[in-house]
C-alpha cells in the first residue's frame, strides 16, 4: 500500500488533535475516493455498482456536489413566493410539477 504524506499548517495540526477518536487517514481515504467517483460521474453520468455502495454507505452523493443551477434558483424563490393551496395527491403534486 502507497503512503502519501499531507503537509498542513501548525494551527490545522493543533485542531485535529482535539479529536484523537477519528482516523484521519480514513477520512483522507473517503474524500479522495468522493473525488474520483465525482470526476467519473461529471464524465460518464454513471457509477458503477461498488461506487453506489461506497455512496449509500456514506449518505452521499456525486450530485450534490453540483453547484445550484441559477435558473433553479431563481425557479424555487419564485415558487416560495406563490401562495400554496395546504396538501397535495401525489398526482396532483405530479401535474403542479409539470406546469414548472
Amino acid at each position: 500500500m502507497a503512503c502519501i504524506t499531507v503537509s498542513e499548517e501548525e494551527s490545522f495540526k493543533k485542531r485535529m488533535t482535539l479529536f484523537p477518536w477519528v482516523n484521519w487517514s480514513e477520512v483522507g481515504r473517503e474524500e479522495l475516493l468522493k473525488r474520483i467517483i465525482f470526476e467519473k460521474y461529471i464524465k460518464t453520468g454513471k457509477l458503477s455498482d461498488e461506487e453506489e455502495k461506497f455512496c449509500e454507505k456514506n449518505n452521499w452523493e456525486p450530485i450534490d456536489e453540483l453547484e445550484l443551477r441559477e435558473e433553479y434558483a431563481k425557479k424555487i424563490k419564485d415558487l416560495v413566493k406563490r401562495p400554496h393551496s395546504g396538501s397535495k395527491t401525489l398526482e396532483e403534486f405530479n401535474k403542479w410539477c409539470d406546469t414548472l
